[in-house]
């Protein structure tokens, strides 16, 4: 069995109205697939974190080193890509790209060997993942505490047992908001913060020490990715504890972070940190620092599904605290990839989604769906 094609499909969807995070604002939804197709008809999917345009560069770019190739030799492959576009970058656009492709490889292989992901990665220790919903972002010509209030009363509504909004809009408007969240979702729903790298330590620990009266479950990236020390300070200088990880990829990214001890929770994106393939060593090194996992999740349902086979392998640390330690995180943005994308959409139940079963990622894709969403 070889690879015979590897295609890059760029899918888009307006926003009306338009949001943003501290650092970043979305006028759209962009995402970029990649599907690999094998000359005995077996195809994979993947999906790649972060911007579509950049990651389809250098998955184009990386496509003749996998033609021809034999789909179950990932690891080859993977350190292959990595060895040839190390000097282009050891984070960013090089590594979702070769994420994207790592995941697909998985899906190929599941279908090949008849198995789930979950299980040719070592199987599970739990298939049904409580979920968090993840929201509250400033919407673009809305007055955000309004627009907050009636997002977080839908969650609630909704069932979630867990809510994260974000901040990083100034300490008194953040505070405001959190205070406004914990009132609406009451005393007994996890409550979680994202700063979206928005402040710098000293504004950091400002927020976290002021915001810890609302029983805050986590303070995710709190201060740029860049700067260990400065998460360093925040860890130790408030009482919240610190998250982080979406954007520091591979094992090498990973194990400066845990060596530094700037975090009390780390947060893998499969579709970023260099796929499945990375992201279970990257789960041997937080066990070996004895380092909580609560996965980034973000993307359509191709990333979902990617997420739910890893989230199945995560071991319970602390085990006492299983199942409410290894939370799903479901975006609650405009998001139509979530489940019209998907053949069968993966829906939630009793705030809980369930790991697919069926051989690789378990999903498929409706080529309807895909074409109609398709960015030239």
């Amino acid at each position: 069995m070889r690879i015979t094609r590897v295609t890059c499909h760029k899918i888009g969807q307006p926003l009306s109205p338009g949001f943003e995070s501290a650092t970043m604002q979305f006028h759209q939804r962009q995402h970029l697939l990649v599907e690999i197709e094998c000359d005995n008809g077996t195809i994979g999917w993947g999906e790649c974190l972060g911007v579509a345009d950049a990651n389809r560069t250098y998955v184009n770019a990386m496509a003749n080193l996998l033609i021809g190739k034999n789909p179950l030799d990932i690891e080859p492959l993977w350190l292959n890509l990595y060895n040839t576009f190390r000097d282009q970058g050891q984070r960013g656009a090089v590594i979702n790209a070769i994420s994207g492709i790592d995941v697909a490889l998985w899906d190929i292989k599941g279908k090949v060997l008849d198995m789930p992901v979950y299980q040719l990665m070592g199987g599970a220790f739990r298939t049904e993942i409580p979920l968090y919903a993840t929201g509250g972002f400033r919407p673009m010509g809305q007055p955000r505490l309004e627009a907050l209030k009636a997002e977080v009363s839908q969650m609630v509504e909704n069932g979630f047992s867990a809510v994260k909004i974000k901040i990083g809009f100034g300490i008194d408007a953040d505070l405001e908001a959190i205070a406004l969240t914990r009132e609406l979702i009451g005393p007994d729903r996890a409550l979680m913060i994202d700063a979206n790298h928005g402040y710098d330590a000293v504004a950091a620990i400002r927020l976290g020490n002021a915001a810890a009266t609302f029983n805050i479950d986590w303070f995710e990236e709190p201060v740029v990715p860049e700067v260990l020390s400065q998460y360093q300070d925040v860890r130790a200088k408030q009482p919240i504890p610190v998250a982080a990880g979406e954007t520091w990829h591979t094992k090498w990214g990973t194990q400066a972070a845990l060596t530094a001890q700037a975090i009390d929770i780390l947060q893998p994106d499969v579709c970023g940190i260099g796929g499945l393939s990375e992201a279970k060593k990257v789960l041997t090194l937080c066990e070996a620092n004895a380092t909580r996992v609560v996965p980034h999740v973000w993307g359509t349902g191709i990333a979902i599904a990617a997420g739910l086979h890893f989230h199945a392998i995560i071991p319970p640390n602390p085990a006492a605290l299983e199942p409410l330690n290894v939370p799903f995180e479901y975006d609650q943005t405009e998001n139509l990839f979530q489940t019209q994308l998907l053949s069968e959409p993966l829906r939630q139940h009793n705030g809980l989604l369930s790991v697919p079963q069926q051989p690789g990622l378990g999903v498929d894709v409706n080529r309807d769906v895909l074409a109609k969403f398709t960015v030239a």
